[in-house]
């Protein structure tokens, strides 16, 4: 197709109880707007909203109609659910190319959801974000909440799973065998039992489905490409999956997806520079928020973000050098304004006296005696503070008093901003080995199911 090759963001995860994740969080998070968890009593108000491009729920022809409000369908996910270690939603995160207009990325996205998803059965709860950061950079993305029970005809929650019976290549029952007898084992009421196995009443927790998934999302986006004329080809299948022998670095996207997962994210035992300037970190271990770090800068890869961190610290120093600066240049003006204020008037009182003669100076020294007594040493303090020969100027001091200020101000609030980057970037990167240990593991224990599971089916 295109001359050139994009490797495709699509990241499917799980919304678990057990990591204390709600779905009605999540739902709040990507449509940005206040709900309302029945299930835990939380109010959820996202912390952003200028992003959102379109929010939509689209249902399959059986759910009850009442699930069109956002509200209504992810309590009735939560409170159907009973366990503390319940699945409640799949979630799925996806790039859409920059180039497309928000129109056109509803009418895909809209098409998408409604062929992959809801037409076999789930309820999806989809935005369009177009997120950017601070060098105008789009980054144009869905995000798609799901349903994972089934539902039954007349609109309930079905079960997840299902037992069914054994069977064997004729088809027929298999018997369960008692293995101290030998023979079939029978229940208190005499009547024969036979194998049975749990399965999931859907196929939708499939691996193969994901795979087909986002195929077909890179599929529709370059078909679309295409007759835009968008000479770029997105690519859904890893390094490994193309047999391109290459060691990929671990992208920030995969550290996404784990961190969305962990649900939050665990801070340096012993705080880092940056961390350390930040008084409320509870933000800082939100997966959320993380990711927003992410996705609105660019960064695609832990070596992006170490360029990312030496960038902003090397700003951080530039302001750190120019703020001090400034506030030592403030301050000084500040004590010079504030000497003048105790100087003035006893400088004032100094000039008349030294304007009258005879009886009348006596009188007025007499009268002011101790005003006059301090006129010598506040001069000298006065003259102590000025430099070079320097005039005393007060007027021009106070405007330079809060121009100076507005000028502190402004740095102070970029100093705060990039220590809060800077403290992102740091707890991330203490995050890398706890992540990667996770990728790995999970990756291990698939492997192992899928052992386990052909062995099942080899013994059937």
């Amino acid at each position: 197709m295109g001359n050139v090759t994009k490797q495709a963001s699509t990241r499917f995860s799980i919304v678990k109880r057990s990591k204390g994740q709600s779905a009605v969080e999540k739902a709040s998070y990507i449509s940005r707007s206040v709900l309302v968890s029945e299930y835990d009593g939380q109010t959820y108000r996202p912390k952003y909203h200028e992003d959102l491009v379109h929010s939509e729920i689209s249902l399959p022809p059986n759910a009850p109609k009442e699930y069109a409000d956002r509200a209504t369908l992810w309590n009735a996910v939560e409170l159907s659910e009973k366990g503390q270690k319940s699945q409640l939603a799949r979630m799925l995160k996806a790039s859409l190319p920059n180039e497309w207009s928000y129109e056109l990325a509803e009418e895909v996205v809209r098409d998408y959801v409604q062929r992959n998803f809801v037409d076999k059965g789930m309820c999806a709860d989809w935005a369009i974000h177009d997120s950017e950061n601070d060098k105008g950079q789009r980054n144009l993305h869905i995000h798609v909440l799901l349903t994972m029970r089934p539902l039954t005809e007349n609109g309930e929650w079905g079960a997840k799973t299902k037992k069914v019976y054994v069977l064997d290549e004729n088809g027929e029952r298999v018997p369960f065998i008692d293995k101290k007898t030998g023979q079939q084992k029978v229940d208190k009421r005499n009547r024969k039992q036979w194998k049975c196995q749990t399965v999931e009443s859907t196929d939708w927790n499939s691996q193969e489905n994901a795979r087909k998934w986002r195929k077909d999302l890179a599929d529709t986006i370059n078909a679309t490409n295409e007759q835009l004329g968008i000479a770029v080809h997105w690519e859904h299948r890893s390094f490994k999956e193309q047999g391109i022998d290459r060691e990929p670095t671990i992208h920030i996207g995969a550290v996404a997806n784990a961190l969305e997962r962990k649900g939050r994210l665990d801070l340096p035992i012993v705080s880092g520079k940056h961390l350390r300037r930040i008084s409320d970190r509870t933000a800082l271990q939100s997966a959320d928020n993380a990711e927003k770090f992410i996705t609105t800068r660019k960064i695609d890869s832990f070596e992006s973000l170490a360029k990312f961190t030496a960038d902003k610290e090397q700003r951080y120093q530039q302001l750190e050098t120019v703020h001090l600066s400034k506030g030592q240049k403030l301050n000084r003006l500040k004590e010079l304004s504030k000497m003048y204020a105790l100087y003035a008037p006893i400088q004032a009182t100094y000039k008349e006296s030294q304007s009258l003669k005879g009886l009348a100076k006596m009188r007025y020294d007499k009268e002011h005696k101790d005003s006059l007594s301090k006129y010598p040493e506040l001069k000298e303090r006065m003259q102590s503070l000025l430099q070079n020969g320097e005039k005393i100027t007060p007027k021009q001091w106070k405007a330079e008093i809060q121009s100076l200020q507005v000028d502190c101000n402004s740095i102070g609030k970029e100093q705060t901003k990039t220590a809060t980057e800077l403290a992102y970037a740091e707890v991330i990167s203490y995050n890398k080995k706890n992540l990667e240990r996770e990728l790995q593991n999970e990756s291990r224990q698939h492997n192992r199911q899928q052992s386990r599971t052909k062995r099942r089916e080899e013994e059937i």
